[in-house]
Parts: structure tokens; C-alpha cells; sequence
């Protein structure tokens, strides 16, 4: 068969047109970040040096050629400061030190000294919507009088009714329950109320306050000046709050990226001014004529549509936003196909990467979510009395998923331990939970579980002591009995396992800058696949990308497979297997 003889599937045309451009291929001399492939390590998680249970920095760094040999661009690492770890460190009580459980300042150093000298990028995570309740600021703020300059670094209001003993407003925190808490004046007797959107041990930082913006300034350079290459900003549509404090209607959970309903903590237009004066701290940075020394920011903002969340990396805000969307979308053909035109055509429009995930640590593993029926927003976690999900079945869709996504230009980032296709955790015992929204809600409402399930230690050795995360069998968190069989060692040099397909999928991207390429709709799209051109950025080759969604197999144009999620059929794609074809030199249909 010929490629010009298809159109949709199983259907013949004569006279095929040539497909719409979806998005320009990028500039051969673009800046490192516009096409990188970034790889999240969540540092407790990763790879214990001493045997505590919990992994730490020395860890890290000596499991860093993994990733170099794996083929990522760079590595964006989860809090790793001082803290209570009431939140998992995204509870932070002083940014400019490493928390004794991880390491040490000179710990932190020698990483990113060795992750650029294995040619990897470091980001770091910067918390500025809130910090611990610990945090020398907070703690001052408590022992200060109401008004003074103390409290005003946080957000500090009186009560409703007659004795101030409702909240200011009827906010509720994301984990769960009422968004504020009441102190005691320091005389004792029952005081101001402070904003947590998050949890009790989390108060809300004052965005309104120059000093505030000034300490944050300095946190930046504090880290610029220590060898890091960027900053993936947690909550980054939550630092300004409406002034006015009006009642709100509707879920946190969901309200937060409701298209067209912008809650009065999220998404604010005053978050904008604070990321240009912290493009241009970064931009200080940069060596003239070299993008290879820009420093970038990363954007955590929970906001649709993507009109909304394109005005984060306007030229000059941040470099790179999430697309949860993305994340977000279901199993279906027609749900990625908009949300792949909707956030090039609006990112295109300001000129910035469109960056594309699937997992993180604060959501299902697309291992497991993607085998998960959906009758509304996305789970928040899985527990052992619940429907458990196919596991065969959630990989599969997986590896087809991973596929695809490292097919379209852009960015793109990867949550440790998906290169292994790990599942969720899904039988976890309560007894072992540690998120505080488990803890908040009691197991009350749709996000009870919490994300425990989705930030168990990784497996490197399936014979060795918790399966090779330490030396010894401590885990902060239990590892299932799946990981056994999914572990490093027991997918390295092994044909068509999950880990070689990652390393074949990274390798041929790099090499031909697909990240850099120009995307178009191709023929075979329909209502039952999912089928794109990427025509490489180095110029030398086009690429069909092809899921089949379907039930029945789909038949493919000339051209040689390059790499397949699965085993073809005769040549054809089965149901939920994503397929790279190279088509013939001057096709590009």
C-alpha cells in the first residue's frame, strides 16, 4: 500500500489534500528548555544512601547516571528544605537549607556539581504560596500583636459575628475543612483568624507585602547562584488572593480549573507582575549568546481554558506551565485531539513550549488512571476496599499514552518510576497514609485517599532490600508486590520492556529534535485513533504517529516502524498501542 491511498481508516481516497498545520516546527537554534524532557524525583522516594527508609541526597547522586543513560534532558527535584514534613516538605520551614533527613547545603551542591557534569539540568522546587507554621516568620507573626509588621508577611484577619469567632469568610482548604484557623492574642484570649489554603500547618504568605516579594527575590538568587537551572513553582495561579475576601461557591477540588470560573484565590491578574520581576532575576543569569545558560520557570497553575494558562508564559513570565489538561484528558481519541490543537493554538499564540505530562506526584499513576472509569473528576487515590483497576490493561494504555506524548513537540516532563510502568499502590493500609488530606477528611469525601499511593519508593533490584530503594528493608511507605517483577533490574537490556521503550522513545526524539518539530493532523485521524505527522526539527524525516483507540486493528501507509508500544498485528495496530512510522522522503502525509 501506498501512503497517498489512505484517508480515515479503512477508507481509500484518490486525491488526498495536504493535512493543516497544527504547529511550526521551532527554531534549529532554540533554547534548551523549549523541547527538554525532564525527569521529576521525588527526593524521599528515590534512593536511600543510609538505610533510614528515606531517601536523601547522596542517594540521588549516585543513581544519577540512571537517568543520564535513560535519555532526559534534566532533572526537577521535590522539596528537599527544612521542614516539619507535615506535607512532604511542601511545607517549608527554611529555604535556604537542606533538611537534616536528605542531607546537607554541601549535599546539595555536589548534586547539582555531578548532574552537570553527566550533562543534566537541575530545577529545584520553590513553595511560595505558603510556608511551614514553624517558619521563623510564622512563629514571630504568632507572638506579634494584631497590625503589626509580623503579621502582615501573612494573612491575618478578624472574625465574622459578634466575637470574631466565625471565620473571615467560608473558604475552604483544598486538603479538607475550614481554610482558616484562629490564634490566641498573646495576652491568650482568643484572636485573629490566618488563611491555609492548604493545611492548618501551611499558613497563606501575604503577596501584598514588599517585603514578602523581596525575601522571595532573594531565595531565587540564593539558588541561582548555587548552580540550579530553574524552578518548577508549586501553586503558581494561588499567590494573590482577591483583596476583598468575598464567600465563594462551589468544590475547591474542582472550582480551582473550572473553565470560566475563576475563584477568588486562584488565577488572579496580580500573580502575573511577580513572575515578570522574577523573569528578570533569572534573565541576570544568562550568558550572552549562550541559551544553553537560561535559567527557567516552571509553572504549577491548576487553570484552564489553555487561553488562561498561556498567559503564564507570555516572553516575559515563565518559560514553561504544565498542561494538566492533558493529564486530565480520558481515554479517547477526540478528548487529546482537542486538548493537543487547543494548547498549541494558544501557546503558539505568545510564543512559548506547549509541555506535555501524564504523571506526577500529586495524581494517579497514568499506569493505573488510565484503566480507571471515570464518571467525574479524576480520583485522587485508590484504596484496598475499592474497585481495583486492570493492571495489564492501565500498562498497555499507558505505553501507548507515553508514546504519543513524546511524539508531540514541545517539552515534556516524567515522573520517576513510570519508565518502569509502576502502578499506584492501590491496596495501601491506612495505617501507613501520611497526606494530610487523609487526615483532614477523615476518608469523608472524593479525595479521602490522598496521594500515598503515587510516591512509593522506587524499585531498583527485585532480590535486594526494599527491592534496592536502601541497604536495608526500611520504606517511609510500603512498596506493593507488583514493584518486584517491574524493577530496574529486571527491565534493563530486556527487549520490549517498559524501561527499553522509554530509552528507545527518548533517543530517537533527541536525536532528531522531534521536540522541535511541526505538527499536523494526519489522514488516518478518526473517530477511533488518534494520528499526527512530526516532521523533525532537524529536517530530516517525517513522522506518523498512530493510537488506535478502537476495537479492531488499523492497517498503516508505507513506511518503516520505528518503535511500537506493543507487539503489532500482522502489521497492524491493535487497540490501545501507539506506533512511530517513518513515512517515505516527500511524503508527509
Amino acid at each position: 500500500m501506498t501512503c497517498a491511498a489512505y484517508g480515515k481508516v479503512g477508507r481509500v481516497t484518490d486525491a488526498p489534500t495536504l493535512p493543516d498545520l497544527v504547529h511550526p516546527a521551532d527554531s534549529p537554534d532554540s533554547p534548551w528548555w523549549r523541547d527538554a524532557v525532564i525527569y521529576q524525583i521525588y527526593p524521599r522516594s528515590w534512593s536511600d544512601s543510609d538505610g533510614d527508609g528515606i531517601g536523601d541526597l547522596p542517594g540521588i547522586t549516585a543513581r544519577l547516571p540512571y537517568l543520564r543513560d535513560l535519555g532526559v534532558d534534566a532533572v526537577w527535584l521535590s522539596p528537599f528544605y527544612v521542614s516539619p514534613m507535615n506535607d512532604a516538605g511542601y511545607d517549608v520551614a527554611d529555604y535556604r537549607d537542606i533538611d537534616p533527613r536528605f542531607g546537607t547545603l554541601h549535599d546539595a551542591e555536589v548534586l547539582i556539581d555531578t548532574a552537570h557534569a553527566l550533562g543534566l539540568k537541575v530545577l529545584v522546587d520553590l513553595v511560595p504560596n505558603h510556608t511551614s507554621s514553624e517558619h521563623e516568620w510564622f512563629r514571630a507573626a504568632l507572638a506579634a500583636e494584631p497590625g503589626s509588621p509580623e503579621r502582615d508577611r501573612y494573612i491575618f484577619r478578624d472574625g465574622a459575628g459578634p466575637h470574631g469567632d466565625l471565620p473571615p469568610n467560608n473558604w475552604r482548604s483544598v486538603f479538607g475543612g475550614r481554610g482558616w484557623s484562629r490564634v490566641p492574642d498573646p495576652d491568650g484570649t482568643p484572636g485573629q483568624w490566618y488563611l491555609h489554603i492548604f493545611d492548618t500547618t501551611q499558613p497563606d504568605v501575604n503577596w501584598e507585602n514588599e517585603e514578602v516579594r523581596a525575601e522571595y527575590d532573594d531565595i531565587l538568587r540564593f539558588w541561582l547562584d548555587r548552580g540550579v537551572d530553574g524552578f518548577r513553582v508549586d501553586v503558581a495561579h494561588g499567590l494573590v488572593k482577591d483583596q476583598t475576601f468575598p464567600d465563594t461557591t462551589g468544590s475547591m477540588h474542582t472550582a480551582e480549573n473550572a473553565p470560566g470560573h475563576r475563584m477568588p484565590m486562584w488565577d488572579q491578574d496580580g500573580v502575573h507582575e511577580i513572575y515578570r520581576r522574577w523573569r528578570r532575576i533569572l534573565d541576570e543569569y544568562t550568558v550572552p549568546g549562550d541559551p544553553d545558560s537560561e535559567r527557567i520557570l516552571c509553572a504549577e497553575a491548576w487553570v484552564q481554558p489553555e487561553e488562561a494558562l498561556a498567559r503564564y508564559v507570555r516572553p516575559d513570565e515563565m518559560h514553561q506551565a504544565f498542561n494538566f489538561e492533558f493529564l486530565d484528558t480520558r481515554w479517547d481519541p477526540a478528548g487529546y485531539r482537542h486538548v493537543i490543537t487547543e494548547s498549541y493554538r494558544s501557546n503558539d499564540a505568545v510564543g512559548a513550549p506547549t509541555t506535555w505530562v501524564l504523571s506526577n506526584h500529586d495524581v494517579l499513576r497514568h499506569a493505573t488512571r488510565l484503566a480507571v472509569v471515570q464518571e467525574g473528576y479524576r480520583p485522587n487515590g485508590i484504596g484496598a476496599d475499592d474497585p481495583q483497576p486492570d493492571p495489564e490493561l492501565g500498562l498497555r494504555r499507558a505505553r501507548a499514552a507515553t508514546t504519543m506524548m513524546l511524539a508531540l513537540p514541545g517539552g515534556a516532563y516524567v515522573y520517576q518510576g513510570e519508565e518502569l510502568g509502576l502502578p499506584e499502590h492501590t491496596t495501601m493500609p491506612d495505617e501507613w497514609r501520611q497526606d494530610p488530606i487523609f487526615h483532614r477528611t477523615k476518608g469523608t469525601d472524593e479525595f479521602a485517599l490522598g496521594r500515598d499511593g503515587c510516591r512509593v519508593p522506587m524499585a531498583w533490584a527485585k532480590d535486594e532490600p526494599s527491592l534496592g530503594f536502601g541497604p536495608s528493608a526500611k520504606t517511609w511507605l510500603p512498596q506493593p508486590e507488583a514493584y518486584a517483577a517491574l524493577a530496574v533490574d529486571q527491565q534493563d537490556g530486556v527487549p520490549g520492556s517498559t524501561l527499553s521503550l522509554y530509552r528507545d522513545l527518548l533517543a530517537y526524539r533527541r536525536k532528531h529534535r522531534f521536540g522541535h518539530g511541526a505538527l499536523a493532523w494526519h489522514e488516518l485521524d478518526g473517530p477511533e485513533t488518534l494520528a499526527f505527522t512530526n516532521t523533525s526539527g532537524d529536517g530530516t524525516r517525517t513522522v506518523l504517529c498512530l493510537t488506535n483507540f478502537g476495537d479492531e486493528p488499523v492497517s498503516l501507509p508505507d513506511g518503516d516502524v520505528i518503535i511500537s508500544s506493543g507487539p503489532l498485528d500482522d502489521g497492524r495496530v491493535p487497540t490501545d498501542i501507539t506506533v512511530w512510522l517513518r513515512l517515505p522522503t516527500g511524503h508527509d502525509r
